[in-house]
């Protein structure tokens, strides 16, 4: 059996975890909405940001499957970092992974110090040290200490509202575009079939580039 075939499987098993197909009415106190309308989206954004290409992932930090394609996309964003632009944004399941929004919000925080992405990386990294625990924050804040932030700031930031509004938002956003299961991945705004292997990625952005010239 090829080291391809059981990635294809691992792969696939994880978005059988990560699937929901999402309903109209989910608590305030589960997402922790702030019934905000006016919200505006993250903006995490790495890559070459002059680029006509943008690859946007919506992700949830506590889903098996987007931990499944942390390593394929860590590959896709180093061979086409001076290409394309690589965006995530939030999408939570909180009715199947109740610290998904919570890790969002840490995320979020630290990203207000210039650290998201190297936020983003340790919590896909160590998915299985806080994902059942039934209050991860000391491992937030531990992973804070690690890139070296202002720790009270970033607690202050983390349950603020504006932090909720923006994950929220970008929740509305994914929804909008048809999303209904993590991770699912967008070219310029329209959501794409999974690809579920680098060789997949790859097809989907030359392409992409190429019409885009």
């Amino acid at each position: 059996m090829s080291k391809q075939f059981l990635l294809v499987i691992v792969i696939v098993l994880g978005l059988l975890g990560g699937t929901l197909v999402l309903t109209k009415k989910t608590s305030d106190k589960t997402t922790g909405d702030t019934g905000s309308t006016s919200a505006t989206t993250s903006n995490n954004r790495s890559g070459n940001l002059s680029s006509k290409v943008t690859l946007t992932e919506f992700g949830d930090f506590q889903c098996p499957a987007c931990k499944s394609y942390f390593p394929i996309v860590k590959q896709v964003k180093e061979e086409y970092k001076d290409k394309i632009i690589f965006e995530f944004k939030h999408f939570p399941l909180v009715q199947i992974h109740p610290n998904a929004f919570v890790a969002s919000r840490a995320a979020e925080a630290a990203g207000k110090q210039g650290k998201f992405f190297e936020y983003h990386d340790l919590l896909y990294g160590n998915q299985d040290s806080w994902a059942q625990e039934q209050s991860p924050n000391s491992y937030f804040e531990e992973f804070a200490k690690q890139l070296g932030l202002n720790v009270d700031q970033f607690k202050k930031d983390m349950i603020s509202e504006s932090v909720a509004s923006t994950i929220n938002a970008d929740a509305k956003l994914a929804q909008s575009i048809g999303a209904n299961s993590t991770p699912t991945f967008a070219i310029n705004g329209k959501k794409i079939d999974n690809p579920k292997s680098v060789e997949e990625f790859k097809k989907v952005i030359d392409e992409a580039l190429k019409t885009s010239n």
